[in-house]
């Protein structure tokens, strides 16, 4: 099976799913870690109207982003693949953030081919249009649609957050070096 390109979500999938910890425990009044964070929506869980976090985002979101830490073993492993695959990277983010992201890979270092900032999560009509082979995602529900609806195979890396059935199109992993082993059978094999 011929891989050429890797579509990569970048919030909680190369970035660390704890990025925004510190952020809302410092603004919210909270002691929250990754294993509290059992849902997506944070509005929910930090038991805030929606409206009222969508500003608070706002207000930070590019500080935020500009400070994301990596996730753990996604450097070494996204710049080896750099020469072998084209890294897309396809993101919720909205597109008026992209100087701020593209600073952010610079700054990091992080490998990239292109990034599209599509400011929805329904990331289906890029990945068809970018011909993306497999996925690399955080988003339970992104995860299932994605596999489903481009017939493509998605790493979903586990969270708290992301629990829940998956389709078989649909590998739920919990490391970066697993990803890499899985994409190294896939790639050898045409499955893993």
């Amino acid at each position: 099976m011929t891989i050429k390109r890797l579509g990569l979500d970048i919030d909680g999938t190369v970035t660390s799913p704890k990025t925004f910890l510190p952020y809302l425990n410092s603004s919210f009044n909270k002691q929250l870690s990754l294993s509290d964070i059992t849902q997506y929506n944070l509005a929910n869980l930090l038991d805030i109207p929606q409206e009222e976090f969508y500003e608070w985002l706002k207000s930070n979101e590019e500080t935020i982003y500009s400070n994301a830490i990596i996730a753990e073993d996604a450097h070494p492993i996204l710049e080896d693949w750099k020469g072998n695959y084209e890294l897309f990277y396809i993101s919720a983010r909205g597109d008026h953030l992209l100087d701020t992201t593209r600073n952010w890979f610079t700054t990091n270092s992080v490998p990239y081919h292109h990034i599209d900032l599509i400011g929805k999560h329904d990331k289906i009509n890029s990945i068809k249009k970018h011909k993306v082979d497999v996925f690399f995602e955080d988003k339970h529900d992104n995860a299932c649609d994605i596999a489903e609806e481009c017939d493509i195979p998605v790493i979903l890396f586990n969270t708290p957050y992301n629990q829940g059935a998956v389709p078989l199109g649909v590998k739920r992993l919990d490391t970066w070096p697993e990803a890499r082993i899985w994409l190294q059978q896939y790639h050898k094999n045409g499955r893993a």
